[in-house]
């Protein structure tokens, strides 16, 4: 888990083209803000140690603009989320998980 003064990453898990973060924040930061946050750091830590990556990145950019927020509830508890995020990229596991709520076709 890593420690931020605004939220905490609790899992974060990786595919061929995506990222997926399981985070807990305090409730004066909207989701906007805290990917804003997550986002800008990654890339600022990327570029200081590996500043060549720039040049092979459509227009510099690290990230895409896009980004998909849901929150724990009921039905999808932090357990549940938190399994999804950690089995990233495990073919296995996207097999398994194809009748949850958190597989996209």
């Amino acid at each position: 888990m890593q420690k931020n003064d605004k939220y905490y990453n609790f899992e974060v898990g990786t595919d061929l083209n995506h990222v997926h973060f399981l985070v807990q924040s305090v409730p004066t930061y909207s989701p906007t803000n805290i990917v804003t946050i997550i986002k800008s750091n990654i890339s600022k830590s990327v570029f200081k140690y590996n500043p060549e990556i720039k040049k092979y990145l459509w227009g510099g950019e690290f990230w895409t603009d896009g980004y998909y927020v849901a929150t724990v509830s009921t039905e999808l508890t932090e357990k549940v989320i938190a399994k999804y995020v950690r089995n990233q990229g495990n073919s296995q596991y996207d097999m398994i998980s194809r009748d949850t709520v958190l597989y996209q076709s």
